[in-house]
């Protein structure tokens, strides 16, 4: 009982919780190398923005070249995460709301794109979607569809390494959303598809624009298994990460401006993202 009154002192006032923050000098061991650790990955940022050419950014910007890979990054990127959408949705509350044998590995499967690199994930399309791929050759020989080295595989491979994010964002969401909810209308006699649609999706909604944002960026910067899969045809397959890669080599400028470009976007969606980051558990 003395410890209980004891505590019940120490509260601050307001009955608040929170975490109190340790007073006294900083800790060099930590503050170093935490500083080394923001200059490293700073400075590269920093270093595209002295050596971006400011006076002529505006004009290469509107260069053809430059407008035409921008414009089919945007198309597939967005074509990607609308793909990604109507089948990363289900597979997560798949994952997040039935139970079925197996249930971690397919978890642990859907999740190998994040860590696979993405040439191998881009040769792994080729064997299965390509002319003498396992499904890609029926494809050809049944419909006459055939996905490598078009626009349609630059928006597959895109989709393939951008979907486990949009997956893992709405079942983050579909776990710490209240069940009750879709447990009332259950009883009042609703479908299960129609909680899914009325009740469900609502709740789980900032969870799913988290991850099709997120989605969305990956798709955008996607190079590995976009130039495996799709080649780097202009027009066609040539994405703004495939036009950098090709104007470093003769263009450097221009490669700075499309990196500044990407750079833009990164950092908007993350800035979108902020107040979801620093507010989760």
């Amino acid at each position: 009982m003395a410890i209980s009154e004891r505590a019940h002192r120490q509260d601050p006032p307001g009955g608040s919780t929170s975490p109190r923050q340790v007073s006294g000098r900083l800790p060099w061991m930590l503050v170093l190398p935490a500083v080394l650790g923001l200059v490293f990955l700073v400075l590269p940022l920093a270093g595209l923005l002295v050596r971006a050419p400011w006076p002529t950014l505006l004009q290469r910007l509107a260069e053809p070249q430059v407008l035409e890979a921008l414009r089919l990054s945007l198309v597939c990127a967005s074509v990607a995460t609308v793909v990604c959408l109507l089948l990363g949705v289900p597979l997560a509350w798949l994952l997040a709301r039935v139970s079925f044998p197996g249930r971690r590995v397919v978890r642990a499967l859907v999740t190998v794109p994040l860590v696979l690199p993405p040439v191998v994930g881009g040769v792994a399309l080729l064997l299965v979607l390509g002319r003498r791929g396992l499904v890609g050759q029926w494809l050809e020989s049944t419909f006459g569809i055939t996905l490598p080295f078009t626009t349609a595989g630059v928006i597959i491979a895109e989709a393939f390494v951008a979907m486990p994010f949009l997956v893992i964002s709405v079942e983050g969401a579909l776990r710490g959303a209240d069940q009750r909810f879709e447990e009332a209308a259950a009883t009042l006699g609703a479908s299960r598809w129609t909680v899914f649609r009325r009740v469900t999706l609502p709740l789980i909604m900032p969870g799913v624009v988290a991850g099709a944002v997120l989605c969305w960026a990956r798709a955008l910067g996607e190079f590995g298994a976009t130039i495996t899969f799709a080649g780097n045809f202009p027009g066609t397959t040539r994405t703004m990460p495939l036009a950098v890669y090709l104007a470093l080599e003769t263009e450097p400028e221009a490669a700075i401006v499309l990196s500044l470009v990407l750079l833009a976007v990164s950092v908007i969606i993350l800035a979108s993202l902020r107040d979801r980051w620093v507010n989760s558990p």
